[in-house]
């Protein structure tokens, strides 16, 4: 079995607990108003494909546990941690408090756990207006990447989240993904199957959270969130078996092989089809029965 220490850490209030709950325990983004807040630190085990469990400690972010934790829990906080995942309340007022507990946990980091990798969650961009979400980002990113760099050079990768939309998924995946053992092998070996297949794409997915693990794609697709859309219909529905205390074995969803059409290419087929293939194409079947006795008593 192979554990890995992940270390979920932000202020309190910055939604650490709310993203737990809905990646890991299949809670609605409604429902997150109603939890409390972490006192101290709480541990959880999640299996993933079988042999792989994060040892998940989400450390509440109250002044006094964050304190504690830089030390008389330091060693004990930050030894053998593989993942640090950081929560940033993009409304805090305290900014640079924030940021000051950010640089404490990378110096910790970079005492106990040199190797570890290091995600940072900009959480609640829903509260922003949706044209100053990017650039707001964009600086935020830019200051975590200047401060990691002034301790040791150390990578941070940072996502904006919030947890009514896909892009809390798209961030637990990358992280999950990080994790997994020769994840490039499985990556060659879904591609190969892909090929046989004839498939535009293979996705897979972790069967407790349908976080991504990996994927192969042959042609590209329009939606880049089509993955994280998938994981919230299975999860929803999955939900809804557990409430009627249904056993969820598998779903199946067939779609038509139908082509989308701009509204340009759909203008030029029009232009160019004949009267009487536009005549069979809009009418109904008793309108073209109507059609067909009309011309008999033309004759």
């Amino acid at each position: 079995m192979s554990l890995k220490k992940v270390l979920l850490m932000g202020k309190s209030g910055a939604g650490k607990t709310s993203m737990r709950s809905i990646i890991f325990a299949n809670y609605l983004a409604r429902d997150t108003m109603r939890l409390c807040p972490t006192i101290d630190v709480e541990h959880s085990h999640v299996r993933f494909l079988g042999n792989l469990v994060l040892n998940l400690w989400d450390c509440g972010g109250q002044e006094d546990f964050v304190e504690n934790y830089f030390q008389s829990q330091r060693d004990h906080i930050f030894r053998n941690v593989q993942v640090l995942i950081y929560v940033f309340d993009i409304e805090s007022h305290e900014l640079q408090k924030d940021m000051h507990y950010f640089t404490s946990c990378l110096e910790a980091l970079q005492h106990n756990s040199a190797d570890a990798k290091i995600f940072v969650m900009v959480h609640k961009m829903d509260m922003l207006p949706e044209d100053r979400r990017e650039p707001v980002f964009r600086q935020r990113e830019a200051d975590l990447k200047k401060i990691a760099a002034g301790i040791g050079k150390m990578d941070v990768h940072c996502f904006q989240t919030s947890i009514w939309d896909e892009t809390l998924y798209k961030a637990w995946s990358t992280m999950v993904y990080s994790l997994v053992p020769n994840a490039g092998l499985l990556e060659q070996h879904l591609t190969s199957l892909c090929q046989a297949c004839c498939a535009d794409e293979l996705v897979i997915f972790e069967r407790a959270t349908f976080l991504v693990i990996s994927q192969a794609v042959l042609r590209g697709h329009a939606d880049p969130h089509r993955f994280e859309k998938i994981s919230n219909i299975i999860k929803q529905f999955k939900l809804s078996c557990s409430k009627t205390q249904a056993q969820f074995s598998s779903m199946q969803v067939r779609v038509s092989m139908q082509v989308c059409r701009t509204r340009q290419a759909v203008r030029e087929r029009l232009t160019h089809a004949s009267p009487r293939r536009l005549v069979r194409r809009c009418t109904t079947r008793s309108s073209r029965r109507s059609l067909r006795g009309s011309r008999r008593t033309r004759t």
